[in-house]
C-alpha cells in the first residue's frame, strides 16, 4: 500500500491518491475501540468506541483527513462509512469529500448536514 508523505499542493488527485481503490478494500472494525496511532491524533482523542455514532463520525473524519492509504483501509468499515457518508460528508472538506466520492463511489452529499 502507498504509504508515502504528501505535499502540500496535492489537491484533488493527491486526495484520491490517499485512499483505497475500492470501498470493499476498508476493513476496519464493526464495532469495538479503535485507538489511532500518534501520526493521527496525538491530543486526548485517540480511543473511540466504533458501534456509537459520533464516536465514529469523529474517528472516520480525522482518518479521512489526516490518514495515509493504509489508515483508511484499516481503521474504516466499508458498510458503516456507507451508512454514515450523508453526515459524514458534510465533516470533511469540499475535495476530500469529492475526492471519496468519486474514487469510492459514495453518493454525493450537496446539502449541509440535519444538525
Amino acid at each position: 500500500m502507498d504509504n508515502s508523505r504528501m505535499g502540500l499542493r496535492t489537491g484533488i488527485t493527491g486526495h484520491a491518491r490517499r485512499l483505497p481503490d475500492r470501498l470493499d478494500e476498508l476493513h476496519g472494525p464493526w464495532q469495538g475501540t479503535v485507538v489511532l496511532p500518534v501520526h493521527l491524533t496525538w491530543h486526548q482523542f485517540r480511543e473511540f468506541d466504533v458501534a456509537r455514532r459520533k464516536p465514529r463520525l469523529l474517528l472516520y473524519s480525522i482518518v479521512i483527513s489526516q490518514g495515509r492509504r493504509n489508515d483508511v483501509a484499516r481503521f474504516l468499515n466499508a458498510e458503516r462509512l456507507r451508512e454514515d457518508w450523508p453526515e459524514l460528508g458534510q465533516l470533511l472538506s469540499h475535495r476530500m469529500r469529492r475526492a471519496c466520492e468519486r474514487k469510492l463511489g459514495l453518493p454525493r452529499t450537496d446539502r449541509p448536514a440535519p444538525y
